[in-house]
């Protein structure tokens, strides 16, 4: 059966993580999240300035609030999973995350400050 032509040839696939508060997360009080706080901001600051994290942030309006926030990442899912597990707000328990891969139409984004290419090209299998 032929490619519908509103489906592109090739796509651009990027590795996300999407962070979450996870059930059963501990309360810490005020002064211990905010210390911790900045050491989870300090350690993703750290990985963009490595060049493995190319974007990333919170998120605002939602319909879960159990989502924190995304980032994109310049490596596979392994290697994003392996980092991600060393952040401080997860290590604590307060951070959870999942992590995936996001097929884009080729060319439909960009990623400026990166230091390298930003994901893999590939082409969707034919059935």
């Amino acid at each position: 059966m032929p490619r519908s032509p509103d489906v592109p040839d090739a796509f651009d696939v990027y590795t996300l993580v999407m962070l979450r508060r996870p059930d059963g997360a501990p309360d810490l009080p005020e002064d211990e999240l905010d210390a911790l706080q900045a050491r989870h901001l300090a350690y993703r600051a750290e990985l963009r300035r490595d060049g493995v994290l190319v974007a990333n942030g919170p998120f605002g309006e939602q319909s879960d609030p159990a989502y924190r926030g995304m980032s994109v990442f310049a490596c596979g899912p392994a290697e994003a999973a392996r980092l991600s597990a060393g952040d401080p707000s997860v290590i604590a328990g307060r951070l959870a995350f999942d992590v995936m891969e996001w097929w884009v139409a080729a060319g439909s984004l960009a990623f400026p400050g990166a230091r390298g290419t930003v994901g893999d090209r590939r082409s969707m299998p034919e059935d």
